[in-house]
Formats: structure tokens, sequence, C-alpha cells
């Protein structure tokens, strides 16, 4: 069994091997360890196969998952294949869907209803106050809180989770056992104990300048949400909310002021069709039932320091409030209310 586990694991991990080419290679070879011992003229023959990736191929052994696979337990976590119960459902059919996880803390969270909560890492204190009481009103909900374990508005979004006695998943950039930033050691703890910590890197892998972007599908894809709490212009977070348009995930955006950089980036994105939330009740309402005991107590807690000025400067007249069912230009996001496929 472990055989079979540790193939699928080399074979991920190799070079060039990306969901495509790996299912070509299981569907040729029977398997992952077929593959991987197949020899290199056969490997030419399978389509869409280069040189490079054949030649990466017949270099890995399959014993380099078996040292994948120890040295991930004896961090106390453990390997999720696609085809294990644990994996998480929403991540099965999202775009470059990923061929093994490495998970360490409570992997029950991957079965419940998650909001993504993303943000700049140079926020303002209406931020960080506004990251922690949506946070905080969402794991009360129920609702598993999803980010990136980055400084700044992620760190603010798993804290706040936790202090409200409730699931917070931290998708990592790197491999287990490496904590980055330095400065979120003790957050990576409390996580790694009272959470979920996720990864498609190995452990010891340290993060690298693709290792973030490719990350943020994995943070929107468990999640229903993705809500930007802040973002400047150009900013790094808007590439979740990419990701999540690409998923068919809903968005939503929280207005600040006009004169707030950090506001530009959420503001643009309401003004181009993402769901305003302008009280946390404003996210759970689209949880349904799962959220109706929190709704009450949410919806009264304005987002803080917007003022009715503030809220004046930054709305667009006509914008609709309703949730984003279509999209006709996911690259603008531009949205259409009146129908329920994209157009």
């Amino acid at each position: 069994m472990n055989e079979n586990r540790d193939a699928h694991v080399a074979l991920a991990l190799t070079p060039g091997i990306g969901p495509g080419r790996f299912a070509r290679l299981v569907k040729a070879f029977d398997s992952a360890h077929g593959a991987l011992a197949a020899p290199f003229a056969l490997l030419g023959t399978v389509p869409g196969l280069s040189r490079a990736a054949a030649t990466a191929v017949v270099s890995q052994s399959p014993h380099a998952g078996t040292v994948v696979r120890q040295a991930v337990e004896a961090l106390g976590g453990v390997c999720l294949l696609p085809h294990d119960p644990e994996f998480p459902e929403a991540l099965r059919s999202i775009p470059q869907p990923p061929l093994v996880l490495f998970a360490l803390g409570d992997v029950g969270l991957l079965a419940t209803p998650a909001v993504a909560i993303v943000g700049s890492r140079d926020h303002s204190d209406y931020g960080e106050r506004t990251t922690r009481l949506v946070a905080g009103a969402a794991a009360r909900a129920g609702i598993t809180v999803v980010s990136g374990m980055a400084r700044g508005l992620d760190a603010e979004a798993h804290s706040a989770a936790l202090d409200a006695k409730g699931g917070t998943i931290g998708v990592l950039g790197n491999g287990l056992g490496v904590v980055y930033p330095a400065a979120n050691r003790r957050l990576y703890q409390r996580v790694q104990r009272d959470g979920l910590l996720l990864t498609e890197y190995p452990p010891g892998d340290k993060p690298h300048a693709g290792s973030f972007p490719k990350r943020n599908r994995i943070i929107s894809g468990l999640a229903r949400v993705t809500v930007v709490v802040e973002a400047a212009a150009g900013s790094g977070t808007l590439i979740t909310v990419e990701t999540a348009l690409d998923q068919g995930r809903d968005v939503m955006a929280v207005p600040g002021p006009i004169t707030s950089p950090t506001s530009t980036g959420t503001n643009r994105l309401i003004r181009d069709g993402a769901i305003p939330l302008l009280v946390p009740g404003d996210l759970l309402e689209l949880y349904g039932r799962q959220a109706s005991a929190q709704r009450e107590e949410a919806r009264p807690q304005p987002i803080p320091r917007l003022s009715a000025e503030d809220a004046r400067l930054v709305g667009v007249p006509g914008i609709s409030t309703k949730p984003l069912v279509c999209g006709t230009d996911r690259k603008n996001f531009a949205f259409c209310h009146r129908c329920e496929h994209e157009m």
C-alpha cells in the first residue's frame, strides 16, 4: 500500500509533471509506480511528454516518495492523495488541482465550510480591525477561515479565528517544518496545534518567487467565498481574486476611504462587480443556514472606521450588491446578476 502511495508522491513531485502529464503517465503505465519504472523510449511515446520531462521521470526514484512521506510523518503530518477520503472535495475539480497535499494538524477542517480572507501585508489599523471582526464572526458561525500565513492581514485572519475558538487553515508557500516569515513562528505553532497547516511542497522546501502565486489557487479553491479586506493597486492579493474567479467562486471586497492606498484595489473590485462587504452578516448570508445562528448577532456590527461620508465617497451609484452569479469578463470582473450561467 505504502509503495503505491510513495510512487504517487514521487511522480507528483517530479519536475515538469503537472496534473495533465501525471494522468497520461498513469493511464499509459497503469500506475505511478509503472510510470517511474518505464524506460525512456516508452516514456517518449506518451502524448505531450517532453524530452526534458521524460528525462526527469527516468531520473526519479520511487524511494524519493518514501523519504518525503517519512519526513511528513516525523513532523506529525500526513500525505493526502486525490483518492483519499480526507482530500478536500473542493480542490478536486479546480484548474491545476494539486496532485498531493501535506497536512499538519486537524485534517477534519478540510470537510467544513470555508471562507478565504486575504489582504495587504502593509495594512492600516482599519484593515486589521476589519479582518479580525470578519474572521471572528465567520469562525463563531462554524466557517473555517483560510488564508496564506503571510505577515499582515493573513496572520490577523488566522489569529482572530483561533481567538474565537474556530477553525483555520494556513496554506503555505513552502514545505512543512519551514516557518516563513520567521516572525510568524508563534502563529505557525498555534495553527499547527489548533488548526491545520496545508501545502503541496515537501517538508523542508523553502519559499521561492513562484510558490506564493501557485499557493493562492489552493487558498481560494478551498473556500466558497474569497474576501479581500485591503489591497493596493497591483497587490499580489489580487492574484487570489483571479484564481477565485477562474474557479467559479464568489468574491467579496471591503470598501475603504478613497484616500487610502491600501483600499484602491478593493474599491476597484467593488466598482467592477465584486460583492461589497459592509457588515459581517453580508458574508454569513452567503452561507445560509450554516451561519443562521450568528447572522443576527453579526449584522448590526458595522465595519470599523468607515464613516457615512466615507461610504458615500467609495460607493458606486447603481452597483448591485447581489452575489456574482455569472461572468461576462473575468479579467475586468464585469458580472451579470440576472442569469445563472456565464454569458
